[in-house]
């Protein structure tokens, strides 16, 4: 893409109304805009990174055998009242009425919906277990949304649901949907640490939520440094094995956020024992069958009596994440984006506007990038090149090809990490092979 093409509003100044590192920064690289209170429009550089977010958790979920759908953001009041919750969830629940004075709600979450499904169409302990997600907008009506996206009314959520016959079965869905997690936040740079979250009145310990650490996290965080260790289970994990034992790994060793901390039962040393700021950014949680039982979500077992199913639930903020990842990857320059998930593999710097030399040598490489399936941001304006340097830092891509007047007379051209000092000088034709060997898909 050309930067004199591409709408790319950015700021100067950090805006007045953010108050946190990512609000401030999204909205000067031009990722979103303010539509309303808590809600916002993403602007083309935004939206590639939240598609490429959400493309990696869709890829995860997959690989661990959950089936993607798509439900509906208008619910039907009816629904909730049967489990109970039309009248328990409070103002944060948007509630409408159609032109037939039927009572509606735009979806906060969707439990309620998904058990209906299984409970019309799944008869039989064979068509078991199931395990169905999608990626879809809600909406909570939150008193006071602030810190722009990260604690919005309007956001984009992964989530899904799992259906066993039995506990033992719902079990192995959670620890899929662990491991899957732990795959998840790796791809997208980040470290995330599973902590055990309160299971309300179901108990037992099937509830983590998933935190990535940041200097800038909403939470104090406290856990075992052999967590920081510990590497996430590779692509080739085999999901269909007991992963048991991978779970029991990530959960033996000591992790509570600030809430939960306490002292006097942590048995890490407190040489051994981290503390630091987090950001939630999932939560996977086994609730039995508080919404199959009230929803008809039975079958028939094996031995001919009927069975209501075991579920369980998995959320990752797939927008938060966006503001989660800036959180705990920038300087004071912008943006770092890990290369997964950058809206652009590299950004290609004319230094001179103008100058034949330059424009040629850039329009070239522009053109073998893109014919080699390499995602690059040409900044073809005509601006000082301090201007383009700030813009690229700030817009945060992994690389700079920087080509100007005084490098094409010596013959060479610099290519430059984000946020490390990592600079190589090659040549037009190194700088080709370069690309190729790391940048392409």
């Amino acid at each position: 893409m050309r930067r004199t093409e591409l709408f790319l509003p950015t700021l100067k100044e950090n805006p007045a109304e953010a108050q946190i590192v990512s609000h401030r920064l999204m909205l000067r690289a031009g990722l979103i805009r303010q539509a309303s209170a808590g809600i916002y429009t993403w602007l083309p550089v935004g939206i590639r990174v939240l598609r490429k977010i959400e493309q990696i958790i869709r890829e995860e979920q997959d690989a661990a055998g959950a089936q993607e759908v798509l439900m509906p953001t208008i619910q039907s009041a009816d629904l909730w009242r049967k489990s109970g919750r039309y009248d328990d969830y409070g103002k944060e629940m948007l509630r409408i009425r159609d032109r037939h004075d039927r009572e509606m709600l735009y979806g906060p979450t969707n439990e309620e919906l998904i058990t209906d499904v299984l409970a019309q169409e799944i008869r039989s302990y064979r068509d078991l277990p199931k395990n169905l997600y999608h990626i879809q907008w809600k909406f909570r009506d939150e008193v006071r949304p602030r810190f722009g996206i990260m604690r919005g009314r309007e956001f984009l959520m992964k989530d899904n649901y799992s259906f066993d016959l039995d506990f033992a079965g719902a079990r192995r869905s959670y620890n899929r949907m662990f491991v899957a997690y732990l795959r998840t936040y790796a791809r997208m740079g980040l470290k995330a640490i599973p902590m055990r979250a309160e299971t309300g009145p179901i108990g037992g310990d099937m509830s983590h939520e998933f935190i990535i650490l940041a200097d800038t996290g909403e939470s104090e965080v406290f856990c075992d440094r052999a967590l920081l260790d510990l590497e996430p289970p590779q692509a080739d994990v085999d999901y269909s094995a007991d992963l048991q034992p991978v779970v029991d790994e990530w959960t033996s060793h000591y992790a509570a956020s600030d809430d939960k901390h306490d002292p006097a039962a942590c048995d890490v040393p407190d040489s051994q024992l981290v503390t630091a700021r987090g950001i939630e950014v999932g939560h996977i949680f086994y609730f039995g069958t508080k919404y199959s039982e009230p929803l008809g979500a039975v079958v028939q077992g094996a031995d001919g009596e009927r069975v209501t199913l075991e579920m369980g639930s998995y959320g990752i903020g797939v927008s938060r994440l966006v503001g989660g990842i800036i959180e705990a990857s920038h300087d004071e320059n912008g943006i770092i984006w890990p290369a997964s998930v950058a809206p652009y593999a590299v950004g290609l710097v004319n230094l001179k506007t103008g100058d034949s030399a330059c424009d040629d040598s850039c329009g070239e490489l522009y053109a073998f990038l893109r014919s080699s399936g390499i995602e690059v941001l040409y900044d073809d304006r005509d601006e000082r090149a301090g201007q383009k340097f700030a813009d690229m830092d700030l817009i945060g891509l992994p690389w700079q090809i920087v080509i100007g007047p005084r490098g094409l007379k010596n013959g060479s051209v610099e290519v430059k990490a984000r946020g490390t000092d990592q600079r190589l000088e090659l040549s037009l034709e190194e700088v080709r092979t370069w690309a190729t060997e790391n940048l392409a898909a």
